[in-house]
Formats: C-alpha cells, structure tokens, sequence
C-alpha cells in the first residue's frame, strides 16, 4: 500500500467533517418533495441541524408540508459562497421527511435545549397550523466546491469539486453537526 493510499481514507474523513461543521453552520437550504400526483416543488426555507437531522419550521397547510405528509421523500441542496464570484458551492442529498407537531417530545426537548432557536423565533410556535419538518438524510451526501482549491476549479471545473461520502461512514468522520 502506498503512502497515498494509507492517508486516501484519513483525507475522506476530514473531508466529510468539513462538509458536517458546513451543513451546521449554514440555515438556508432548498427542500425538493413530490406531490401525491408525482408534480415536484422545491422551496427555500430555514433549518437548524442536530446531530444528522434537519429540522425546519412549516405549516400544516404549505404545499411542502402537504407533499411531506403524502411522501417522505426529499432532496436537500444547502447552497453557500466562498467566493464572491462564480457558482454557489453545493452540499446535496436525498432524504426522509416526517411532520412532527410542535408538541412532539423530542421537539420539545430540542426547543428547551435551544438547538432549535434559528426556526423558533419571530412568533413561529404561536402560529395555530405549525409543524416542524423533520429531515433526516439516507445514503451519501455529495458535494461541490469544499475542500477544493480555488485555483483547480479555475483551472478544470468539470473534474475537481466534487466529492461524496456516505452516511454510514459518518461516525467514523465524527459525524455530529452540532
């Protein structure tokens, strides 16, 4: 085994703590869900991340929340700058959606431990139709742009940026968001 090949799996792990501490640092992200007739949606929203887990604040009556409800299926795309010109960098993946009430216990408990605070605010738990929508991510999370050089991007967009890694290698990588 080479050198290369003996650091490859150590550069894997730092590269998916780099996307972890990423995704819990950033609030705004793209939620894809489909309909129960197949029309897809996507919408803007904001989220706070515990552990692996997305929670974002809705209301029972939005259409993502609807969709959620009909089909737990979902797309995630947290789009963030790095430089002030150019595409976004991306973090994306797939993943299952559940509504849970606000008086749900685990959302409680979040909620009094304050992990919760960037969705909470501004009167959202005294609105009479909301919920909370509960993203949990299922296999890989891919991403494009962190942990790349600037200069390689430049150079050849179309091979350098892009990275996965899996779920399950996550407690390996120490893969808590917060």
């Amino acid at each position: 085994m080479t050198t290369t090949q003996a650091n490859a799996p150590q550069a894997a792990d730092k590269q998916a703590r780099r996307i972890l501490r990423t995704i819990a640092k950033k609030h705004f992200c793209t939620i894809a869900t489909v309909s129960a007739a197949g029309r897809p949606h996507s919408a803007g929203v904001v989220y706070d991340a515990v552990d692996t887990t997305l929670w974002i604040h809705a209301m029972r009556t939005s259409r993502k929340a609807r969709n959620v409800e009909t089909n737990p299926h979902a797309g995630i795309t947290i789009p963030f700058r790095r430089m002030p010109a150019g595409p976004p960098f991306t973090i994306h993946f797939q993943a299952s959606a559940t509504l849970v009430s606000l008086d749900d216990p685990s959302a409680q408990r979040l909620i009094e431990q304050g992990q919760l605070r960037s969705i909470t605010g501004h009167g959202a738990l005294e609105m009479p139709d909301a919920c909370f929508i509960r993203v949990q991510p299922t296999g890989s999370v891919h991403s494009y742009g962190p942990g790349a050089k600037i200069i390689d991007l430049i150079r050849d967009p179309l091979n350098n940026g892009a990275g996965s890694f899996q779920l399950t290698d996550v407690g390996r990588a120490g893969g808590v968001l917060r």
